[in-house]
């Protein structure tokens, strides 16, 4: 969660010791929890009846020092272990997009304990494409492969708790942690997690569903009460951790930052317990996000179960700990906590903890399969690029008639691989990466081109442009490496392309008509150069394998098959969210947040709302109700073949709104190479209910030979956790389903589904 501040001073939340003579006459009394024919709620029953309040106090909050079992590591994200009742010291890392910052480091290293959060000496992981990139290859199996690697490498490392996926939704492109989500559509999201949550937790290890709720911006994000419709939350930005609950059985959610309406999100008894607890029947524990907490027992009564990371700085934003021994105690002796209170909160943990096996395992290490996870990793960057643009199929480059490859770019997109900024919980530390430029080598070597690639590396004032373009005169074939990158902890000051990458494209397609531009992103970005250069594709974060993913796909090695999981806007003005009190948010005086704070986000002092005023109208969502066409829409994708849709089918044609609807048409490569299509079905609710034009609500990607049709089958089910065909009644707090027509719309995007048919949904009357 945090960035390098080794500077600051830190006190550390000693666990209490238990006397010696207590360990003595517990070491040979039987341990009833640790049989494990029992249930986990019998197991975690019988281990507190064992514990001691001091021992249960302890366990509720981080801590830091060297693993005892691991004594190569100093850790500063773990629960201290009790040896006596073979609690083991329970592990906690990063990452949304791969193992990151884990409990780790050496004990000699400088600046301990808060130095242990972040640094190049935390253990080494397979550094995956982005979040986002996964989300764009709106394919399941894709987001199983990912949470898959992620697992194991968190089991291998004798960790127990992945704090991700990251649910949260591009609300912003300028969003710092737009890279780690999975876009701007509920439905995606929930969906691509559900499949990562479910592999992740085939391993043996906690995932952690976040951050929980409405934490869509980094720009004063520990000070920012968000104003949120309660329909839009449910309909937008809960709808994701609901379906991690019902159809993902997340083990873990992670409370943000912000607040939500007025409460701060860990101490909001509406959501985290009402909501997440008793609508969506939530069995696991919920975590806080590091030094979100602001009070001991109303957070606790609040539904917040452990607090971390433990640590406390006595200068600086960042709250000391609230869930110590001496502030239980004295909340229970006011008689603002129960003994009750502490016993349900570690009881959510330790049955996820029982039933994952955590317990039951030694904790040991084990070598990571990095060569399966390195294919694995550069298959999901190939399979989540865009190609957005393709004029007179310049792509796939023909590797026998080329002479020359100049790459052309700033260093931070064109030197090596990208995988973010500076830090954060998405900080993976790679076994090894791919550059661009080896990347291509490697591409025209594995061809048997004799083509040369030279490297030009543009500076960050594009102070030696006259030179790249010169070279670029010359060359058979440009590729411009371009982007955006971000970091948690601060959000992007522009949708534009940095330090004014537009005119480094500019003036090289206009001195080669052969430019190819590759698009390394956070999110979606402006391209008011996008009529100058004949290809655009989009690769997100690569991760390690940049070089390899962007060289295939440009040289046919691999063929492009992602789709847009944000809109690309072509204008600034023309997005949903323009205004200041929108973001990044405004304090009482009117006055905005700074956007270029640094310090994680964590602002100081004072206040400020940001203003959900567009409502239900976000991304795609926004542009069809307002008619605005986007530059690319949600769902856009090319390909180096073609595809048509066709012979829409939909069952029944009249519905209760309680009974699955089939939706049925033939897919065909109509080009002359295998490649994947992606049809989406969205829906469209009748205009009674007040929604925007259409909700995404099906897809299927699926892989084509030249000529070869397939049939697929979609089923929309109201009764799923997506609630396809419902609207969120405040007055009741349940969803709804209205009567009326709805319009169901099968195509390649949002702006291209034109196979239409209409149902009558009619509710049976009670």
């Amino acid at each position: 969660m945090l960035r390098r501040q080794t500077a600051l001073r830190v006190i550390v939340i000693a666990a209490l010791s238990v006397p010696c003579f207590a360990h003595a006459q517990q070491a040979a009394a039987p341990l009833p929890w640790m049989n494990t024919t029992l249930t986990p709620e019998r197991r975690t029953a019988l281990l507190l009846a064992a514990m001691t309040h001091d021992e249960k106090f302890a366990q509720l909050i981080g801590g830091a020092g060297v693993i005892p079992k691991l004594p190569q590591c100093f850790g500063a994200r773990h629960v201290p272990g009790v040896p006596r009742l073979r609690i083991p010291t329970f592990r906690i890392t990063n990452g949304p997009v791969g193992v990151g910052q884990s409990d780790c480091v050496p004990a000699s290293q400088a600046g301990l304990p808060f130095s242990a959060f972040m640094g190049v000496s935390s253990p080494k992981a397979t550094q995956l494409p982005s979040g986002m990139a996964v989300a764009a290859s709106f394919d399941r199996a894709v987001a199983t492969q990912f949470g898959d690697v992620i697992g194991q490498e968190t089991r291998d490392l004798a960790l127990h708790v992945l704090e991700g996926p990251g649910l949260n939704l591009a609300r912003v492109p300028q969003g710092g942690r737009n890279f780690e989500y999975f876009g701007e559509d509920p439905f995606l999201t929930g969906t691509m997690a559900v499949a990562e949550i479910r592999a992740i937790q085939k391993h043996g290890v906690i995932a952690m569903a976040k951050h929980f709720v409405a934490n869509e911006q980094e720009t004063a994000r520990t000070s920012v009460n968000e104003i949120i419709d309660d329909r839009v939350l449910h309909e937008l930005y809960l709808l994701p951790f609901e379906m991690a609950v019902k159809e993902g059985d997340v083990a873990s959610v992670m409370c943000s930052y912000n607040s939500v309406n007025g409460p701060h999100a860990c101490e909001d008894r509406h959501h985290l317990t009402e909501v997440l607890r008793g609508q969506w029947g939530f069995k696991g524990y919920v975590q806080s996000d590091f030094f979100a907490v602001h009070s001991a027992a109303p957070t606790l009564r609040a539904g917040m179960d452990h607090e971390m990371p433990g640590l406390s700085i006595p200068a600086g934003p960042m709250k000391s700990p609230w869930f110590t021994p001496a502030n239980l105690q004295a909340a229970i002796d006011r008689n603002e906590l129960v003994s009750a209170d502490v016993d349900t909160a570690l009881a959510r943990r330790y049955r996820q903890m029982f039933k994952l096996g955590v317990f039951d395992r030694p904790l040991a290490l084990s070598p990571i399969d990095t060569a399966r996870h390195s294919r694995i990793a550069r298959e999901i960057g190939e399979q989540s690029a865009v190609l957005l643009k393709n004029a007179n199929a310049l792509l796939p480059l023909d590797a026998k008639t080329i002479r020359t490859v100049a790459l052309i770019g700033h260093a931070a997109y064109a030197s090596k691989a990208v995988a973010g900024c500076c830090g954060g919980s998405s900080d993976v530390i790679p076994f090894a990466t791919v550059t661009p430029l080896d990347g291509i080598k490697r591409a025209l070597a594995a061809l048997r081109s004799s083509a040369t690639a030279t490297l030009t590396v543009v500076a960050n004032d594009n102070a030696n442009l006259a030179e790249a373009v010169a070279i670029a005169r010359n060359a058979d074939v440009v590729i411009v490496l371009a982007g955006t990158l971000s970091e948690e902890g601060r959000d992007l000051a522009s949708t534009s392309l940095a330090n004014d990458q537009d005119a480094i494209v500019a003036a090289v397609a206009a001195a080669n008509s052969r430019t190819i531009v590759v698009l390394k992103d956070n999110a979606s970005a402006l391209l008011p150069w996008i009529d100058a250069v004949p290809a655009v594709l989009e690769t997100w974060f690569p991760g390690q394998a940049d070089g390899d993913v962007v060289a295939r796909l440009l040289f046919g090695l691999a063929t492009p098959s992602g789709r847009l999981p944000v809109t690309f806007a072509r204008r600034a003005e023309d997005l949903p969210v323009t205004t200041l009190r929108q973001w990044p948010g405004v304090d009482s005086a009117g006055k905005p947040a700074r956007i270029d704070v640094p310090g994680m986000g964590m602002t100081g002092g004072g206040s400020y709302t940001v203003e959900y005023s567009e409502g239900l109208r976000i991304g795609y969502r926004w542009f069809d109700a307002q008619s605005i066409a986007p530059l690319f829409s949600f769902g856009h994708g090319l390909s180096y073949t073609t595809f048509s849709i066709s012979d829409l089918a939909v069952s029944p044609r009249a519905a209760d709104g309680t009974r699955p609807i089939t939706v049925e048409f033939t897919v065909r490569n109509t080009g002359t190479r295998r490649g994947a299509d992606v049809p989406q079905v969205y829906l469209g609710l009748p205009a009674s209910a007040g929604e925007p034009p259409k909700r995404l609500v099906g897809f299927e990607k699926l892989w084509l030979d030249p000529g070869q049709r397939r049939r697929v089958r979609i089923v929309i089910d109201p009764r799923s956790a997506n609630h396809p065909l419902g609207v969120w009644d405040v007055g009741a707090q349940t969803w709804v389903v209205p009567n009326g027509d709805y319009r169901i719309q099968v195509g390649h995007s949002a702006t291209d589904a034109g196979l239409t048919q209409t149902i009558a949904v009619r509710r049976p009357a009670r």
